[in-house]
């Protein structure tokens, strides 16, 4: 079963053209055959003109008006006389008649001259067939190569009639997952109109879902802050009060499970704040990635030196960029800290901020165990903590870090670094660039 438009359109086609091009052929061939008899006759016609006031030779052939066409003069004279055939001829009424000579069947035309004497215009019936066939299959060689031409200019037409549909697949197929804008109706042909408003239907109930999700999301995590918040600090005071050593352990469990939950809460606003946000850099103002990237290490510097981890630059170049500089600390911030949270003690991070190009990247490389392959194609989805989760992630960073690169019309990719005696995983943001160095070099220093 073909289940293919192209092709159901294309077979159908084709089987039209090639029934039509039979059923044309066969008329064409059986009129072009007649044609080529009534030719033959008129030809017959026209030598007994000729012969009409001369007396030839009897059973000459004629030659001169068609060298292959064996069209013999026959002289029957005033009586019947001759051979049989002649005689048999000379009893024929004159016109075009069908009759044997010569033991084979003959197409003549007889006639009477003025004076009674008699003569024949004759030619083998084979002949004259054998000269229609011919005509008649000339007459089909256009049509023959007419279908495949017929067959080619229906499957061009096919291809450019389907192409919007190529090419809205095609746009469809490289949307991001959260890019829900309606499709346009212009410049597409008229029958897609329905498919087209019905896939924008589809989209604005999505859109619909994915905002009353976020916002419940946002709402739920706004709300729980406050009461966590309060939680913590009173666990913060019972450090004060004198407490044994079994409830001074759960006490610390306590704590340590409110700060997962604090941590958690920041990181789901965070990820509903940054998904609200509209995609592409337009209209964000400048700010320095070097600068932010310098803030953030440092920040995470003393956790860094009490895990034993060497972090710092491989590499620093004064950039700018289009962002916030809340979104460029929350990128970097969330990166380190998954890199500090794999990385081993004694291993090393390096970050790099330098110019390639027209883009401005951001890496982060760890000698961590890196990510396994099969965690790669869903390590940006939320709450994905990947098959061997350490610590207390959450789940979100790098869904985070992913929402807020595409918001800046940048992207992200991760590879694992593998060598002789070493692992780990390299983290590169590559921005769009805004401003050349100096100006750069302005925004990062506050000028």
């Amino acid at each position: 079963m073909i289940r293919s438009l192209r092709g159901r359109l294309f077979i159908g086609l084709t089987a039209i053209i090639l029934l039509t091009g039979a059923i044309g052929g066969m008329f064409a061939y059986r009129w072009a055959f007649d044609e080529a008899i009534e030719l033959q006759d008129s030809i017959l016609v026209q030598l007994a003109s000729l012969a009409q006031n001369a007396s030839f030779s009897g059973g000459q052939p004629l030659h001169g008006v068609e060298e292959d066409s064996e069209v013999w003069l026959i002289e029957l004279g005033k009586t019947p006389s001759g051979v049989t055939d002649d005689r048999q001829l000379f009893t024929l009424p004159d016109g075009l008649q069908a009759a044997m000579w010569k033991n084979q069947p003959v197409r003549m035309l007889l006639r009477t001259r003025p004076d009674g004497s008699r003569f024949a215009v004759a030619q083998p019936t084979t002949v004259r067939d054998e000269t229609a066939r011919d005509v008649a299959f000339r007459t089909l060689l256009p049509i023959a190569a007419l279908i495949p031409c017929l067959m080619v200019v229906t499957a061009l037409v096919i291809a450019y009639s389907l192409r919007p549909m190529v090419q809205l697949a095609g746009d469809l197929d490289a949307r991001r997952a959260d890019d829900m804008t309606s499709l346009p109706l212009s410049g597409v042909p008229s029958e897609l109109h329905p498919f087209i408003s019905s896939i924008n239907g589809l989209f604005k109930r999505m859109r619909l879902l994915r905002d009353q999700q976020r916002r419940f999301v946002a709402d739920a995590a706004h709300e729980l802050r406050t009461p966590i918040t309060a939680l913590s600090l009173q666990a913060e005071n019972l450090e004060t009060v004198a407490l044994p050593k079994r409830a001074r352990e759960r006490v610390a469990t306590l704590k340590q499970g409110m700060h997962r939950t604090k941590h958690l809460l920041e990181q789901l606003l965070a990820l509903a704040r940054h998904e609200a946000l509209p995609s592409g850099p337009a209209g964000m103002p400048l700010a320095a990635l070097d600068q932010a990237a310098k803030e953030a290490a440092a920040d995470l510097l003393a956790e860094a030196s009490d895990r034993g981890i060497d972090l710092g630059f491989a590499i620093v170049e004064p950039l700018t960029v289009h962002g916030e500089p809340a979104m460029l600390a929350a990128i970097i911030r969330n990166l380190l800290e998954n890199a500090l949270r794999f990385t081993p003690r004694g291993g090393t991070i390096d970050i790099g901020v330098y110019q390639e190009d027209s883009t401005a990247v951001l890496q982060v490389e760890d000698t961590g165990p890196g990510i396994p392959s099969i965690d790669m194609d869903q390590i940006f989805e939320p709450f994905f903590r990947g098959s061997r989760p350490e610590g207390e992630g959450t789940g979100l960073g790098l869904a985070i870090v992913k929402r807020i690169v595409d918001s800046l019309g940048g992207g992200i990719a991760l590879e694992n670094i593998a060598g002789a005696g070493r692992s780990g995983l390299r983290v590169t943001v590559r921005l769009p660039i805004a401003g050349d160095l100096k100006s750069s070099a302005d925004v990062g220093s506050g000028a």
